[in-house]
């Protein structure tokens, strides 16, 4: 094959994955996954504390009292 034609084929190809890439972000099952994410950096970190020290973060759904 000429170079011209694996030229086109590869720019061809690489539309329809952007098209593709660009309806699964935009598709409606994913908003609620997408939005939990979005507001991840805006959540409070909480600190497991080893003799007034900072020893970890707490998972998600425990409890640190």
């Amino acid at each position: 094959m000429e170079p011209g034609i694996l030229r086109g084929l590869f720019t061809a190809f690489m539309f329809v994955a952007f098209i593709g890439i660009v309806l699964w972000a935009w598709s409606s099952r994913r908003k609620p996954e997408f939005d939990e994410l979005a507001s991840m950096p805006l959540e409070q970190d909480r600190f497991v504390t080893e003799h007034g020290k900072p020893a970890g973060v707490v998972p998600q759904g425990e409890d640190q009292s």
